[in-house]
């Protein structure tokens, strides 16, 4: 009821834009996910799942990075739809690392960049909050590391896919166990791919770097959608993108809580008198709340589209 309330005190004309760049923020993602896939299949002269199909693994996705503690179950769930949808696993396994680890490496960069060229004004505005940004980084820094590690060490992964397996088998997921070492090598040809083409990973870092800086103007679209003016939009671009960094991999489901606290710290001084809550409802609504439920339908979807595949298969063997 208060979000509905706050809405309907923002121009329409702004809170449309700020709409559409949370969906550019989803879709973004899905379009790196088809890129890379098509790029792999390129040379095997195989079609892969078409874009639609890649930005609907990208709201999966979202839907349960949002659900689940430092948003570590969306890539899971992710593979577990490509490979049905008949994706390699080691392409699949290869592209979504990829995407994490340029979404990581973007949001290190931009971090680093704000904390070296902005460290004054970042240290007044945060506040107590300032170490809360420091942790954010380095936690941040750190998964960097461990994913590209990851990928660039084979045995680590073998290991990796052999736990999975197990695990996967335990939980009938998989009904009978795969042929990993089969996978590691197709892993390995897939990185090897990927080291190769370089100007296709630069491509991937320029996307990242628009759909990450998407979000942080969504809040600047709320600022004028409410008719307030006094602040330039790179202080709120980098306002948002401060508070972002510093809870992003803490382990609460969608940062939720934390972020909403850390919002009304930041933001007291820019949107100013009653303003403060009604945007923090309206760019948290927009920018998580909103594409949670829009994620949670094409979920439900998907669900229903394979319950209805398995039986429709399950008739006709029983034919």
């Amino acid at each position: 009821g208060e979000i509905a309330n706050a809405v309907s005190k923002m121009s329409v004309g702004y809170l449309v834009p700020a709409a559409a760049l949370a969906i550019f923020f989803v879709c973004a993602e899905g379009y790196m996910i088809w890129y890379l896939l098509q790029a792999m299949k390129a040379n095997r002269r195989k079609e892969g799942s078409s874009l639609i199909r890649c930005i609907q693994y990208s709201f999966i996705g979202f839907f349960y990075s949002g659900i689940t503690p430092s948003a570590t179950g969306g890539q899971p769930v992710q593979l577990y739809y490509m490979s049905k949808d008949g994706n390699r696993g080691s392409d699949s396994t290869v592209v979504l690392m990829t995407v994490a680890v340029v979404y990581k490496f973007v949001l290190v960069i931009l971090g680093a960049a704000i904390l070296l060229f902005w460290y004054r004004p970042l240290y007044s505005e945060l506040g107590k909050f300032f170490p809360l940004y420091l942790f954010g980084l380095l936690l941040n820094v750190i998964l960097v590391v461990v994913i590209a590690g990851i990928m660039l060490m084979p045995n680590i992964m073998l290991r990796c896919a052999l736990f999975f397996e197990k695990l996967f088998v335990k939980m009938s997921i998989l009904k009978r166990p795969e042929k990993i070492h089969e996978f590691i090598g197709s892993y390995q040809n897939a990185v090897s791919w990927l080291r190769t083409h370089k100007g296709k990973l630069l491509f991937i870092v320029l996307v990242t770097f628009l759909q990450r800086c998407s979000v942080f103007l969504l809040t600047y679209m709320v600022y004028l959608g409410f008719g307030l003016h006094g602040t330039g939009m790179m202080k709120v671009i980098l306002l948002q993108a401060a508070v972002y960094i510093a809870v992003d991999m803490l382990p609460l489901p969608g940062a939720q809580g934390i972020t909403e606290l850390m919002y009304q710290t930041v933001f007291a001084h820019v949107f100013t008198g009653t303003y403060l809550i009604p945007s923090m409802l309206v760019s948290r609504g927009i920018n998580f709340y909103f594409l949670l439920i829009v994620s949670l339908i094409i979920v439900l979807v998907n669900k229903i589209r394979y319950k209805s595949t398995v039986c429709r298969n399950v008739k006709i063997e029983n034919e």
